[in-house]
């Protein structure tokens, strides 16, 4: 298979993501209720389900066609999970561009300015119970997969599997965090929603690569 990461390839994970967050909104929901607002699935499948349905209008070029889905994020995602999703996708399209030879390398340098832009918009660090527990590690090992020239199934599979082991990781911490935090104690045995819907970005990235 190419390592070239194609427009097409950016819009089947896109198109995968809002499915899965479709497919998961009561989940979502859910552990959101645990800790949060209860609407975390909500929030994210009315916004993403906006985003799908204008892809096939959208930007034909890698790095425009994702700064377009961080601006629809940012003004049709509600609560925190929109700035901060929106965030991600705005800095990595800006990062990447519109090389029509991106390969798995350049996009995982894209990857980690998605990162730091859910960092400066949330001011989140590692241990503190927030999606950042999932993209750090699977920014991480898409970058070390990328650099070892792994085909480019396997380069997301890599960034999955760490991607679910920091999803998992966030049912014992203490959140440090947004409105999970003010429960303080009690937010500890419950995983992260926003890891959670974090984690599907790299379940959703493999499955278009694949």
């Amino acid at each position: 298979m190419s390592d070239t990461i194609t427009v097409e390839l950016l819009s089947r994970w896109i198109h995968e993501f809002s499915g899965l967050v479709s497919a998961h909104h009561d989940q979502l929901n859910s552990l959101d209720a645990a800790i949060g607002d209860a609407d975390h699935g909500t929030n994210l499948d009315r916004g993403f389900t906006v985003v799908a349905a204008g892809l096939a209008t959208a930007p034909q070029q890698p790095g425009d066609l994702l700064s377009h889905v961080g601006r629809t994020v940012v003004s049709k995602v509600g609560g925190a999970a929109g700035p901060l999703f929106g965030s991600f996708f705005l800095c990595l399209g800006d990062a990447i561009g519109n090389d029509p030879d991106l390969d798995s390398r350049r996009f995982a340098l894209g990857l980690r300015a998605g990162l730091a832009g859910v960092v400066a918009r949330g001011r989140a660090e590692a241990g503190d119970k927030t999606l950042y527990d999932v993209l750090a590690p699977g920014v991480d090992a898409i970058d070390a997969a990328a650099a070892a020239q792994y085909d480019l199934p396997d380069v997301f599979r890599a960034g999955l599997l760490a991607a679910e082991a920091g999803r998992e990781s966030t049912i014992c911490m203490l959140a440090r965090k947004g409105r999970a935090s003010y429960l303080g104690e009690r937010s500890v045995g419950h995983q992260d929603p926003g890891a959670t819907s974090a984690c599907l970005l790299f379940t959703a990235a493999t499955s278009a690569a694949t």
